[in-house]
């Protein structure tokens, strides 16, 4: 159970910086976001989704484990897949919902 939370969290932590145009949920934007401050957003959850990923971990394992390079790159790379519903939203399918409208 705890695995799929954790995913589930990850998925919806990898898409926020695409499906609205406050930065960090909280501060609005008078211009919204540009690539840049969506692409530093993404970065800073990944980092939380680590730190959520060790609370977990010492929560069941009882201890935290370290990690080579290769499991930052494919957690990562995890991380981007996850993102892909998000980019997709914000870049094709509103733009095509402005230009049926």
């Amino acid at each position: 159970m705890s695995i799929w939370l954790l995913l589930l969290i990850m998925f919806v932590l990898a898409n926020l910086p695409w499906v609205n145009s406050r930065l960090f949920l909280f501060i609005p934007l008078k211009n919204g976001k540009n690539a840049w401050l969506r692409l530093f957003e993404v970065v800073v959850y990944y980092f939380v989704a680590l730190l959520v990923s060790i609370a977990f971990e010492q929560q069941y394992a009882g201890n935290i484990y370290p990690q080579q390079w290769e499991f930052f790159v494919t957690t990562l790379s995890l991380f981007l897949v996850f993102a892909t519903p998000g980019v997709v939203y914000r870049h094709q399918w509103l733009p095509l919902q402005k230009k049926l409208r």
